[in-house]
């Protein structure tokens, strides 16, 4: 039986058109389903919409932050459905943007849930089509713990959809998102409740950037009780939300954000079938080209719980069209890989933290800079940025930069550069400051 394409995505997110885009052009008869919007989480319910927000957050300390500048301004309100309706608006915008990619290659969309039906079968809107290979790009969804009462808070998901802006919120969760969305509501007039089930912000980031956001997110305002974990929430009175904690404390909110993690979204896509094994937690275990066990099957992105951040989808969606249906395979290296976290300020890494570099190079020399922004120092704010790297003292080569502060992600994009490259602390050394600057500080450590 002839195979109706050669290749079908599951999951048209940013790794999934990616993966479909190139595979077209390579003269592939390419198909795409999607059960929801095109863009996956990345541009519908995540990065862009979340940066929006950061951005249209961080108006209230400048505006703020005017008179100093000698800018006299008015009396200043804040419309949340004016930045909610704009926000949306581009979300849309991107969505068909997406779309639009996908038809000039030529590429077939179901706008529907697909599901495996066997081997090199696919069942989606009630068809079943054949495909020489099948990628699943279906991302991750948010974790929502199973507690009594869970369902009455909401997730990453919804809380770009809220019809109005709540007086008090309570933000379950220590990671990414959580302090992002703790930053946008408190900027945006929220009072803010952070609940961390651990006894630190971010684990796994560099430890001083994280005590440092948790001591600038608690001068602005924010409530942040580590070691707390929900065990109950209620409906209260008027609308509001009680969460319980397991030390008996009870604690009342109009708003409950769930952003305890996020987990692969596999179920109910049909794997059992062809007697794929998951990973504990739901992942589709790939080889570093995306191949699963079976010849046919591929997967890439938050599916496969490797790496869930939305460039190291596309790149691995590249890899495996380049490597399926071009004359250059390749494959991704996760090494070294630079993030952000967009809260207010906000923080980026690449590379190894101070303790991961010890484990791994024994001795390290640790430079770092402590300083106050300009702006911040003729704003009147004590708000201090911090950057270290961190140097493995064998080869002098920079094994990891760390750094909170305004336009962090900005600059950390070019030291990202330099880190993977394998510059040394002398290369930096050599390099003239750029005056005045607040990335200077990286040339001028000693």
């Amino acid at each position: 039986m002839a195979d109706d394409f050669d290749f079908f995505v599951i999951g048209a997110g940013s790794g999934g058109v990616r993966a479909a885009r190139v595979a077209a052009g390579h003269g592939a008869r390419v198909a795409v389903a999607e059960e929801h919007r095109v863009g996956g989480t990345c541009v519908i319910r995540g990065c862009v919409p979340k940066k929006l927000l950061v951005v249209g957050a961080h108006f209230a300390e400048d505006l703020a932050d005017a008179a100093r500048f000698g800018w006299q301004v008015g009396d200043r309100r804040f419309d949340w459905p004016t930045l909610r309706d704009h926000v949306l608006a581009e979300v849309a915008r991107l969505s068909g943007i997406y779309q639009a990619t996908l038809d000039s290659h030529g590429v077939s969309t179901f706008h529907a849930r697909a599901e495996i039906a066997g081997p090199n079968r696919v069942r989606v809107g009630g068809q079943e089509v054949r495909a020489r290979h099948v990628l699943v790009a279906t991302g991750a969804r948010p974790m929502v713990p199973d507690i009594p009462g869970a369902g009455l808070g909401i997730t990453s998901n919804e809380i770009f959809h809220l019809e109005r802006l709540p007086a008090r919120a309570i933000i379950c969760g220590g990671g990414y998102i959580a302090n992002e969305f703790a930053g946008i509501l408190h900027e945006l007039g929220v009072e803010v409740i952070q609940l961390v089930r651990s006894g630190q912000l971010l684990r796994g980031w560099e430890p001083a950037l994280a005590e440092r956001l948790m001591a600038i997110s608690i001068a602005k305002g924010i409530a942040i009780r580590l070691n707390t974990v929900p065990v109950r929430v209620e409906q209260g009175g008027c609308g509001t939300l009680v969460v319980h904690d397991q030390h008996g404390h009870r604690m009342e909110a109009d708003l409950l954000l769930w952003a305890v993690g996020r987990l692969p979204n596999s179920a109910g896509l049909g794997l059992e079938t062809v007697g794929l094994a998951l990973g504990p937690d739901g992942a589709i275990p790939v080889d570093r080209q995306g191949h699963t066990a079976l010849p046919w099957l591929h997967a890439v992105g938050d599916v496969t719980n490797r790496i869930q951040l939305t460039p190291v989808a596309i790149r691995e969606g590249h890899a495996l069209a380049d490597t399926l249906f071009g004359t250059t395979p390749w494959s991704v290296d996760h090494d070294c890989v630079p993030s952000a976290v967009f809260s207010h300020p906000p923080l980026a890494s690449v590379g190894l933290t101070e303790g991961e570099a010890r484990n791994r190079y024994g001795p390290v020399r640790v430079f770092t800079s402590d300083f106050r922004p300009l702006k911040n120092v003729l704003a009147g704010r004590e708000e201090r940025a911090l950057y270290k790297l961190v140097v493995d003292a064998a080869s002098d080569r920079v094994v990891g930069a760390h750094m909170i502060g305004p336009d962090a992600p900005e600059i950390l994009q070019a030291v990202a550069i330099a880190v993977k490259a394998g510059l040394t602390k002398a290369d930096f050394d050599r390099t003239a400051a750029l005056h005045p600057t607040m990335a200077e500080e990286l040339v001028l450590m000693r």
